[in-house]
């Protein structure tokens, strides 16, 4: 296969063949394991001089991912709080690669921007975030946050009378950044890709769950009450699905030159329905805001959302031009002068289509049937004898453990860590261990679109069955000789 032009007669047949596939993968995945059983296995090989075709090589992709590929879009997957892909989003995503517009402006492609005002506008809409507000979708929460903390950044060096994308940050007092000890490490990346220090981030809980100390952030403000800080406040702990109170973050920072950046990679969903909506309260007032779109919202990875007030400060921070990109009318937003990627997939196709076709009220049900039923599995941990839960359960995270009647609290740690790993071994549900105020357990996440009664009544039931198992393995490995 000396030219891929060679291979254009096959164009339609590769796609046949992976739909083909697609179709054949997505037929089992209710009740597939999670965790097929196999690896990916691909040989190690130099990188061949002549081609095999596109229709081989599809075959040969096809043959690995059988057994390589987790069914993570699945509804037994509970780990890392992630989503799968609604109908609309999954349609709407193979149509994006196939247009494989370039979503950088209006001349490269009106209508990958034109549905990204769009998306972006009902977003605000669904999340109760003002409409005058600047957005951009970017890959994912931990991009999100550099675009909101980008914006920051450009604040805080105004505030002290530097254009930091212009002259840099030489000679400017380094940044007081405060969060709550529920600070994501997406958001501690993001602040150190933007030389800020991670370092820098002070966290003030009153816990050893992370809760923040308001009265310690009120002193902390007061401390640095000469020069701008910002601020990181949290919609959904990853452990606990746990909030900051925004109304009250914001309400200090206001009170002082204080910017509030709120990290609601899943959280913000919360403002979706009427029962949870009071755990995002004041999120509205906050300086800038970000979600992920591969989570609640099921749009294929990988997405995300950043929301910022001032609009002057999310452009400032990433304005690029050069003669060859011409010049856009104001009215039509340069997408990609406001994040880091001036190459962008369009990933606005994914995210208009599963709005377009279930809107708030369906998102609503949906987010409901969720928080339904993190606390059916609440109660049932608390209805079992041998399990533990940890903390409340406000939104679709239940943190629980694994804990039998004559197992020394000194081993429960080991124990819990040895069931966590037989749960990912046997692939019926998904989900990995944590450690949450010094005690190894559990924190199994709702969001597929998927996910019924069913489903996630294996939770309870696989790790009280694989705690037997491993307790009797703790045994017989204490009686070898």
């Amino acid at each position: 296969m000396p030219d891929p032009l060679s291979d254009q007669g096959h164009v339609v047949e590769a796609l046949r063949l992976a739909a083909a596939e697609a179709e054949s993968y997505l037929a089992t995945i209710d009740t597939a394991p999670v965790r097929p059983g196999g690896d990916a296995e691909l040989p190690d090989a130099p990188l061949p001089r002549e081609g095999v075709g596109s229709l081989e090589a599809l075959n040969e992709l096809i043959a690995v991912s059988r057994d390589g590929a987790t069914r993570s879009s699945g509804p037994r997957f509970f780990h890392f709080v992630m989503g799968g892909g609604t109908p609309a989003a999954l349609a709407a995503d193979w149509l994006s690669s196939a247009l494989d517009q370039n979503a950088y402006n209006w001349v490269s492609s009106p209508l990958a921007a034109r549905l990204e005002q769009i998306s972006l506008n009902w977003l605000k809409e669904l999340f109760g975030l003002p409409a005058a507000w600047s957005a951009v979708l970017t890959t994912g929460a931990t991009m999100a946050n550099f675009v909101g903390l980008a914006a920051a950044r450009r604040w805080w060096g105004l505030e002290q009378g530097v254009d930091v994308e212009s002259a840099g940050m030489s000679g400017l007092p380094p940044m007081t950044i405060l969060s709550s000890g529920y600070v994501h490490v997406s958001a501690l990346k993001a602040v150190a890709m933007l030389g800020l220090g991670r370092g820098r981030v002070r966290t003030l809980s009153r816990d050893a769950a992370g809760r923040v100390d308001l009265d310690a952030m009120a002193a902390a403000l007061r401390e640095h009450d000469s020069e701008p800080v910002v601020i990181i406040a949290n919609a959904g702990e990853v452990n606990t699905g746990d909030f900051d109170p925004l109304a009250d973050i914001v309400a200090l920072a206001r009170k002082h030159r204080a910017w509030v950046h709120v990290d609601g990679a899943f959280g913000l969903f919360a403002a979706v329905s009427p029962q949870t909506r009071h755990l995002v309260e004041g999120v509205q007032l906050a300086d800038s805001v970000t979600v992920d779109g591969h989570k609640w919202l099921n749009v294929p990875y990988d997405t995300g959302f950043a929301f910022v007030r001032e609009p002057e400060y999310q452009a400032g921070a990433f304005d690029a031009s050069a003669a060859y990109l011409g010049s856009e009318a104001a009215a039509r937003p340069v997408f990609g002068n406001l994040g880091p990627e001036m190459s962008r997939r369009a990933r606005s196709l994914a995210v208009w289509a599963t709005l377009r076709a279930y809107g708030s009220d369906g998102y609503r049900s949906m987010v409901e049937r969720h928080l339904r039923l993190a606390q059916r599995v609440a109660a049932q941990v608390d209805d079992a004898p041998d399990l533990e839960r940890l903390a409340d359960v406000p939104l679709n995270v239940i943190c629980f453990r694994y804990r039998p009647h004559g197992v020394p609290e000194d081993q429960l740690d080991d124990l819990n860590r040895r069931v966590g790993e037989l749960v990912l071994e046997d692939g019926r549900v998904y989900f990995g261990t944590t450690v949450y105020r010094g005690n190894v357990c559990f924190r199994p996440a709702i969001v597929n679109w998927r996910t019924r009664e069913q489903d996630v009544d294996l939770i309870v039931a696989t790790v009280r069955e694989l705690g037997v198992r491993a307790v009797a393995q703790a045994v017989r490995a204490s009686a070898r000789p």
